[in-house]
């Protein structure tokens, strides 16, 4: 499975398909060479020579003019099936169009029966002696020629490496409420089991809370760590794939200080009174903070409306 959704890789089809389909037709035509269709050396030169300026391309063949395939499949370092040599491909959906077509027929996304991923087929007449003698045909993968365009190649490269470190914070995070959990357990069987005064039955419950606070706010986070960075696809060129992100940051925190902030208010209630400015000051972090996100959510998806809206124009 590639690094991007088959869902993101769609959406970005559709917002690139011009660029793509013209920078396709450049490259197919510029290598489109009658001589491939019985040079099985020219057609590995020529797919290696591609695979060196577009690593997105998948695979070459060429085609008679009914249809058969005339090559094996030439593949980068061999990864896709072996044969191919006469299989018929009249009937795929991008030979009818090509047989009517001009120039370069490139098909929309569908899924490849050799690698199993989205990919687009190019395809273009090769003709000899001004008389048509068969087909060179190119298939993309989809997702990598997404990432070429928007120069995200060299990033995603790095992308294992940043999932590593993100799952070893998460491990951290994971063994500090590990510890919480702990104390607050400790603070249970002290009440429970312990030697303890009126005090402590009135004020330790509040510890054990705050223990069990904290680690349910820092397992919030490292579990928020953990589906956005690690498991699901984020598309960072996304502003809501972003801005879904700072929300659950945000609101994971804005759970925590508002639970902090009532604790405080409930102790202050029962007569330790010097807690009652920061249990106030504590709420008012809480409204700001929820009066903040607020503010962010809507501005930020009011922007992308209106990005979205200037490219449609565009």
């Amino acid at each position: 499975m590639s690094t991007m959704s088959y869902l993101s890789a769609i959406e970005h089809y559709h917002e690139y398909r011009g660029a793509l389909q013209e920078l396709l037709g450049s490259i197919v035509t510029g290598v489109e060479d009658y001589r491939l269709l019985d040079d099985e050396d020219l057609q590995r030169e020529v797919m290696d020579t591609l695979l060196e300026h577009y690593p997105f391309f998948d695979m070459l063949y060429v085609l008679d003019k009914g249809g058969i395939q005339l090559s094996e499949n030439i593949c980068p370092d061999d990864h896709c099936k072996p044969g191919g040599k006469g299989t018929d491909r009249s009937r795929r959906p991008y030979f009818p169009p090509a047989q009517k077509s001009e120039g370069v027929f490139v098909t929309e996304p569908y899924f490849s029966n050799v690698s199993g991923e989205l990919c687009l087929t190019a395809i273009i007449k090769t003709d000899k002696r001004d008389e048509e003698s068969g087909y060179l045909v190119l298939d993309i993968d989809l997702v990598r020629a997404i990432e070429f365009l928007m120069g995200d190649s060299v990033r995603r490269k790095f992308q294992p490496a940043f999932r590593a470190i993100y799952s070893l914070i998460v491990i951290g995070l994971l063994g500090v409420m590990t510890s919480l959990m702990y104390l607050a357990i400790s603070e249970f069987a002290h009440i429970v089991w312990g030697e303890t005064t009126s005090h402590d039955l009135i004020f330790k419950p509040f510890s054990i809370i705050i223990y069990l606070t904290l680690a349910l706010a820092i397992f919030d986070l490292g579990k928020t760590i953990l589906e956005e960075e690690v498991l699901m696809h984020k598309d960072i060129f996304r502003h809501s794939s972003t801005r879904r992100t700072i929300t659950r940051f945000i609101a994971a925190i804005l759970i925590a200080v508002s639970i902090e902030a009532l604790l405080l208010m409930f102790k202050s209630a029962l007569g330790e009174g010097e807690y009652l400015v920061e249990a106030v000051w504590m709420m008012m972090a809480a409204v700001g903070l929820l009066v903040g996100l607020g503010a962010y959510v809507y501005l930020g998806a009011k922007a992308e409306s209106i990005l979205k809206q200037n490219r449609r124009l565009g």
